[in-house]
């Protein structure tokens, strides 16, 4: 195949610009201005791509894809074909499965099921044995198994002297962690921000203290202990100051917005229902606008969904019974390229970094870049392409409050 007159987009190598790939059993053979097609052999297929960007395949970094144990919702197969979808060659699975990725052979499960798949499937680790939060996994034998990360990503971590304890054994592994940041003391509602919507709807709601007093522990624990970790869906905007602050000071710290957050604010709520409950809630547009502003400026380095598929039905039951989470691979590039790139508060370029190599560097993946001889692993879309948003996805779920969204960014 050769993909001709593209806007190759590249953060990892600072690329911006037109040029040809010719790609070969998989593999990129040449990266050109302009590769002659005249005498190409008929078996060629030649794309022409003018109009539309050429980038590294997509990667996020937290996805939920139920299986083992909740495939009604989603399985590894629809989980991957929804990636694709979405123009993401790479994703990596939380360990909120059941049973718990805490052990070699649920681990081993997940990534032999992934190899299956024409996409990458990495799987994280827990970092309590059955998310119980009260014994760590045996970190290195699952490390030596092919996992990529702990976390106990679904439930905050509530003792702080397993959280140091879990933060050295990473350190001396070299091996990352990640958060999600709750404290479920000050809760009294999961899924909606404690503010004007929630006293509205008289549902008490989570609010913003639940995370930031938490994320500022971590963050002090990892300045403590030299640990590398990554605050996941940061949501508020005390939060991101702590992030800022904690990477000042020299600690660790990395963060990953969803697209729900910089792109809704706690008013989806009263619009959309239990398809906006999500943890932590979507909250003011003061805190999208914190948010926004750490992605432009780096505080926040990751882009990721936080992909998490329901059922019709369970999303159909009452506010308070609904399970919190929403779909978001099949619509995450195109609410980056809208609510982002063209409204000027990023670059094609500096979108691309948090979705391709900052996730591929903290992971330690092999991934997010085009280069000659390494894999064609590649995404092809037209930015300046509109589409609506429909209601049939290759996810096995449509939980998603972004249904009738015009959106600019397709995939091709």
């Amino acid at each position: 195949m050769i993909i001709k007159n593209g806007l190759v987009v590249d953060p990892a190598l600072g690329l911006s610009e037109k040029m040809d790939l010719a790609i070969e059993n998989g593999t990129i053979l040449k990266i050109e201005k302009n590769i002659d097609t005249d005498q190409v052999s008929n078996d060629t297929k030649v794309l022409d791509a003018t109009g539309l960007v050429v980038a590294p395949g997509l990667i996020d970094t937290h996805v939920h894809f139920r299986d083992p144990g909740f495939t009604y919702k989603e399985d590894i197969e629809t989980g991957a074909k929804a990636a694709a979808a979405g123009g993401f060659t790479t994703v990596m699975c939380m360990a909120n499965t059941k049973p718990v990725i805490d052990n070699v052979e649920t681990l081993k499960y997940v990534l032999d099921k992934g190899k299956t798949t024409p996409i990458n499937v990495y799987s994280a680790a827990a970092v309590s044995k059955g998310f119980k939060g009260e014994e760590l996994t045996d970190f290195k034998s699952l490390k030596e198994a092919g996992a990529y990360v702990f976390t106990d990503d679904g439930i905050p971590l509530k003792d702080e002297l397993l959280v140091k304890k879990a933060m050295e054994e990473a350190k001396k592994l070299d091996m990352p962690l990640s958060f999600h940041e709750e404290n479920p003391a000050f809760i009294e509602q999961q899924g909606i921000n404690k503010g004007v919507v929630s006293d509205k709807l008289g549902l008490g709601g989570a609010p913003a203290l639940s995370e930031y007093i938490m994320v500022a522990r971590d963050c002090m624990l990892a300045l403590e202990t030299g640990a590398t970790i990554c605050i996941q869906h940061i949501s508020s905007e005390v939060s991101v100051e702590l992030v800022r602050t904690a990477k000042r000071l020299g600690a660790d710290v990395h963060a990953e917005a969803t697209p729900q957050h910089f792109s809704l604010t706690e008013d989806v709520v009263l619009e959309k229902g239990t398809l906006a409950r999500v943890n932590p809630p979507i909250r003011t547009e003061k805190d999208r606008q914190a948010i926004i502003a750490a992605l432009a400026d780096g505080t926040i380095d990751i882009i990721a969904t936080d992909h998490a598929p329901h059922s019709r039905e369970e999303k159909d039951k009452e506010f308070k019974a609904a399970p919190s989470g929403m779909t978001g691979l099949e619509t995450s590039l195109a609410l980056g390229v809208t609510k982002l790139v063209k409204t000027g508060r990023l670059t094609m370029k500096e979108l691309l970094c948090k979705m391709t190599i900052n996730p591929a560097k903290l992971y330690k993946m092999d991934k997010g870049y085009i280069k000659e001889g390494t894999a064609a692993d590649i995404v092809i879309y037209a930015p300046d392409e509109k589409w609506i948003v429909g209601e049939s996805f290759a996810s096995k779920a449509s939980n998603t409050p972004f249904i009738g969204q015009e959106l600019y960014g397709k995939i091709k």
